[in-house]
């Protein structure tokens, strides 16, 4: 049985190893990690029996080609590097998988590397993608200084939750000469998982109980953002339904609605109660047609927290249509109360 540490390294980039060196593997391994001939078998034959690698040919001269289980990973230096050319040279040849799900992966990876890229003010991005058979996974991390210490900063807020709830609703960049601020947002519901952690804080989003919720707990990272994607293989989800969902197609291709999850407008234990909180929500509304509010996991809201998001920004922005959805009794009593005046 191979030493942990040891056969964790190998599996490492083992993906890369078996494609360059199929009818030499053992011989590979036994010069590189400086064993014998046979502790390299040893390695070469865990490896296939857990998946990693399949065999083929005679026993005698082994072909070697990957199994179903698939990593690989890369450091880089974030100065010069270009996100499209790393994922098709680097990791895209290394995995099976089908055209819908290869096209969300690779805007996955190429949206979040840029973002280290462009945002993260680090200087560089470690990067993985592992396959079995039913997920891949990509993992990407920068030593920057954090996405929502980031958007803190650029929007001057007085507490580092509040950048989770901006970056929720997507259309928000720190650098709008050079993006639309749609990457995270997009990507997030492109992928089955979709996981940030920086500064202290998590924003998950789970497709399969079309949940976000934000997490404050110690992170094993230091510094920097390190994001996680994952989606079945089987996965029959397309980009264009992502980006469809999100548009008021036919009558135009611009990025016009947004769901904003309630719960993530409360800071701590905080309740929806005031007209502050009201207008700390609506900051950015006015960039979208439709603004779908979630109130899934939120019990109640104020009069003054409805009055000003439902009769006061609504009626200033009409051309803003604002639908709540998964209203308890009294938060649909709080809304009605707020637009009947404007039903009259």
């Amino acid at each position: 049985m191979a030493k942990p540490s040891r056969f964790s390294s190998l599996t490492r980039n083992i993906t890369r190893d078996v494609l360059e060196h199929p009818k030499d593997l053992t011989k590979f391994y036994s010069t590189r990690e400086g064993i014998t001939r046979a502790a390299a078998a040893r390695y070469v034959l865990q490896l296939e029996r857990e998946g990693w690698i399949a065999r083929s040919g005679p026993p005698t001269r082994p072909v070697f080609s990957p199994g179903y289980r698939r990593r690989v990973s890369q450091q880089y230096k974030l100065a010069k590097l270009e996100e499209d050319v790393i994922w098709s040279n680097d990791f895209r040849p290394f995995f099976n998988l089908a055209g819908n799900v290869a096209n969300i992966v690779a805007h996955g990876f190429t949206e979040m590397v840029n973002n280290s890229i462009d945002h993260s003010a680090g200087t560089s991005v470690f990067v993985a993608a592992s396959q079995n058979e039913q997920t891949i996974t990509l993992a990407v991390a920068d030593n920057g200084i954090g996405i929502f210490e980031k958007i803190s900063k650029a929007l001057n807020l007085p507490d580092k939750r509040q950048a989770l709830f901006e970056l929720s609703k997507g259309k928000f960049t720190t650098d709008p000469s050079r993006h639309s601020g749609e990457g995270v947002f997009f990507t997030s519901r492109m992928f089955d998982f979709f996981e940030i952690d920086a500064n202290g804080l998590q924003f998950s989003h789970d497709d399969t109980s079309k949940r976000d919720w934000l997490l404050e707990e110690p992170s094993p990272f230091r510094d920097g953002t390190i994001v996680f994607m994952k989606i079945a293989l089987n996965s029959t989800r397309t980009t264009a339904d992502v980006f469809n969902q999100f548009m008021n197609a036919p009558d135009d291709f611009d990025f016009s609605k947004t769901i904003v999850p309630m719960k993530l407008a409360r800071l701590g234990d905080e309740q929806l109660i005031s007209r502050s909180q009201a207008k700390r929500l609506i900051a950015r509304f006015d960039r979208f047609k439709t603004v779908i509010l979630d109130f899934k996991g939120v019990n109640e809201v104020g009069q003054a927290f409805a009055d000003e998001l439902f009769r006061v920004y609504a009626t200033a922005h009409p051309q803003v249509e604002i639908a709540p959805i998964n209203m308890t009794e009294q938060v649909e009593r709080m809304w009605m109360r707020a637009v009947s005046p404007r039903m009259e």
